[in-house]
């Protein structure tokens, strides 16, 4: 397989922009999904210097004197692994404050500092956050994406596409970190996925907080795996632990942190009163899940109900990988109502347009299928701006008013 390196990034078209008009810029994602490669990248070609809080040294002097090793620093550096350091934040805040040339510093992190408010708030104003994910499917093949312009623009046209097959199972088992890719067999790219958690663990959440168990971290995320794509529900995460569930929320939280783990929030409207409020969890990669799991393609393929679970939740994340990228801020959510209408992924941008994206695994597609997509265009009126069924099948097909059945492989291919 091709040098990681050279994938293009989606992101990288908004971090030039950050870098022209602001003064700090942080990239954040999980460990190994390429921020820096890309910062460097970027970076390197501006005559940026690197420095990473990985090295023990550079770590020991950030950590003794944050002021002196801010001041120190040359005109443009960049900063890896920045949440390392906390303590750094403050000394930024108050050298860009004296400067405020736009790209003094572009930071990267594998811990989401907006979930820790002091930190977040030092450099409010000065810094613009930018996520970086795992690759997305558009990047591996290297195509333009195209499928939320189509989502929220003229809709799709009909058309056949040859169904994936067993290429869908192998792309989720697969998942979407550069260094796992990179290994050709997919034995080997598992080994890769259970080390990489060992040392997360390890390394990162050592970091982050001190916790009794951290042995019971790699075993909650498995139990994580296996509730990928479901709601929230945190007794039955809680049950094989001797540990009340407020421990288990607060672990939770931790792997959120770390970009493992990711709660998706219920999409609501003022209009609508019969509706479930509890989030959905998913997986921050179906490579990691399918490790966590002890699940191979075969064994994917076999299974239905997990290859519907881990098909939505690779539905999910190749989404909010593309919208990474996308001129427009995308939230995403789930829709659910007490009788039983449900949306997989609701994408609002931030003009209010709403569009929903439901998840079959099956090669066929039925009226019946788009009952909570027709629910959500009810409630969201004139803000609706389309609907769609992903399914494995071959052809694209209207199902109403901004309705269609949409084959998955739309998501990264356009039509002949």
């Amino acid at each position: 397989m091709a040098n990681p390196a050279i994938y293009p990034r989606l992101v990288e078209p908004r971090l030039d922009e950050a870098l022209a008009d602001t003064p700090v810029v942080l990239i954040h994602g999980p460990r190994q999904c390429g921020k820096t490669t890309l910062a460097r990248m970027v970076g390197e070609a501006r005559g940026y210097a690197y420095f990473s809080f990985d090295d023990d040294v550079v770590l020991a002097a950030a950590r003794e004197d944050p002021v002196g090793f801010v001041g120190d620093l040359p005109e443009r550096a960049i900063l890896d692994e920045v949440q390392r350091v906390p303590e750094l934040f403050t000394a930024l805040k108050s050298t860009v404050d004296r400067d405020r040339a736009p790209g003094r510093f572009l930071l990267t992190g594998s811990a989401n500092v907006l979930l820790v408010p002091k930190l977040a708030d030092s450099l409010a104003g000065r810094m613009e956050i930018l996520r970086l994910h795992p690759l997305a499917q558009v990047e591996l093949a290297r195509t333009p994406p195209t499928f939320l312009n189509t989502l929220f623009g003229a809709g799709f046209e009909m058309g056949n596409w040859p169904r994936l097959g067993d290429e869908l199972p192998e792309r989720i088992v697969a998942g979407g970190y550069p260094a796992a890719l990179a290994r050709q067999a997919p034995r080997r790219r598992a080994a890769w996925y259970r080390d990489y958690i060992e040392t997360l663990v390890q390394r990162d959440v050592r970091d982050l907080a001190r916790i009794r168990l951290l042995d019971a971290l790699p075993r909650l995320l498995t139990l994580a795996a296996g509730q990928t794509a479901r709601l929230l529900n945190v007794s039955d995460l809680a049950s094989p632990f001797q540990l009340s569930r407020q421990t288990i929320r607060d672990y939770i939280t931790l792997l959120i942190r770390v970009f493992l783990l990711e709660k998706l929030q219920p999409w609501h409207n003022n209009r609508l009163r019969r509706l479930i409020k509890t989030p959905k969890l998913h997986l921050g990669d179906t490579g990691l899940a399918c490790a966590l799991l002890g699940v191979d393609v075969a064994a994917l393929k076999s299974d239905r109900t997990l290859l519907g679970q881990l098909l939505e939740t690779f539905v999910f994340q190749e989404l909010r990988r593309q919208a990474s990228g996308w001129e427009d801020a995308v939230n995403f959510h789930h829709f659910r109502d007490k009788d039983g209408a449900e949306v997989d992924i609701v994408l609002e941008t931030s003009g209010q347009r709403v569009a929903g994206v439901e998840v079959k695994a099956a090669a066929t597609v039925t009226a019946s299928d788009f009952r909570g997509l027709r629910r959500l265009k009810q409630a969201a009126a004139q803000r609706f701006a389309g609907g769609v069924v992903l399914y494995d099948g071959e052809a694209v097909m209207p199902f109403g008013d901004d309705l269609y059945a949409v084959p998955v492989r739309c998501l990264w291919e356009e039509p002949d």
